[in-house]
């Protein structure tokens, strides 16, 4: 008897996973076109199944596309701060997740340490989602691979990415996704914040494209999508010598012009404007950033339907 799928990091559904979650995602939205929110998709898929959302940080873009992804597919969702749980007395990541096995179908966790997160899977006969965790953030990669084969209709594959500031968690998932799709990817991060060497070991041993270069004009260069995020990330210390150290890294009008005519600007939210992105960027017309974070849900919807063996 096989274990249930889990969704913990990309590499997780593989090249071909990714490729049918990434169309599914974007058949579903389309089919959505003049539906209220709440309405449920043709059919329901998931009718009658339960998700419960474990969260140990803030979340916005996770809380609610997850919650509105359950509901367009029929089912529904039980949110529970991780403080709430017999967690935050003693009990164990493992017993926790076999009692959550019992009462719920799937189980999404925003968690402080990735270790958890696997733990809790290798414990639960159930899927298990990672909602973020300190070292990737796969949901939100689906959400931006989806958006730029939205924008460029056609797949990444073969495109050139490039990602300005901290060597982080979103960083880290795009470096998957080089491995796994073929996309190029240039990583313009400042001395002491590169990404985790694993990763990109890993990535590399794929076939990924993938360079990490100090110089941020360096790293636009030609790129197709530019990408940045927040320099300093929930539970991140030396705010003001993270802010200093990447300032030089800040994407504004100058920076995109280095890019190809037309390039995309990724942010995966909250944004600190004037920091890591100026306005103009953020709400000028290469900004994706808001079909970016609308389409976590139809991200989240065909996640869900992979891990359920529904695609």
């Amino acid at each position: 008897m096989t274990g249930p799928r889990h969704f913990l990091n990309l590499a997780d559904a593989g090249p071909e996973g990714l490729r049918t979650i990434l169309a599914e995602a974007r058949r579903r939205k389309s089919a959505r076109a003049g539906r209220p929110k709440g309405a449920a998709d043709d059919g329901a898929p998931l009718s009658g199944h339960v998700l419960a959302a474990i969260f140990e940080k803030p979340s916005t873009r996770t809380r609610l596309s997850f919650d509105l992804a359950m509901r367009q597919l029929g089912g529904s969702t039980i949110t529970l701060a991780a403080q709430d749980l017999q967690l935050g007395r003693g009990e164990t990541i493992e017993d926790t997740a076999r009692v959550l096995s019992r009462f719920v179908d799937a189980v999404v966790i925003r968690a402080h340490a990735h270790a958890d997160v696997a733990a809790f899977a290798q414990a639960a006969a159930i899927p298990v989602i990672n909602g973020l965790t300190e070292l990737s953030h796969p949901c939100q990669a689906v959400a931006d691979l989806m958006t730029v084969e939205e924008r460029l209709d056609r797949p990444v594959t073969g495109t050139r990415w490039a990602w300005l500031g901290d060597g982080n968690n979103v960083a880290h998932s795009l470096i998957e996704a080089a491995g796994l799709l073929g996309l190029a990817l240039r990583l313009a991060v400042p001395e002491g914040y590169d990404p985790d060497p694993g990763v990109l070991a890993t990535a590399r041993a794929r076939g990924g494209d993938v360079r990490v270069v100090r110089d941020p004009a360096a790293a636009v260069l030609g790129a197709d999508v530019v990408v940045t995020d927040t320099w300093v990330s929930m539970g991140d210390s030396g705010a003001e010598a993270r802010i200093r150290a990447m300032t030089p890294y800040q994407v504004n009008p100058m920076l995109m012009a280095a890019a190809r005519p037309g390039a995309i600007f990724l942010h995966c939210l909250p944004a600190h404007r004037g920091k890591e992105v100026t306005d103009t960027v953020i709400d000028g017309p290469q900004s994706a950033v808001w079909d970016e974070a609308e389409n976590r849900v139809h991200a989240q919807k065909a996640i869900l339907l992979w891990l359920f063996g529904r695609l």
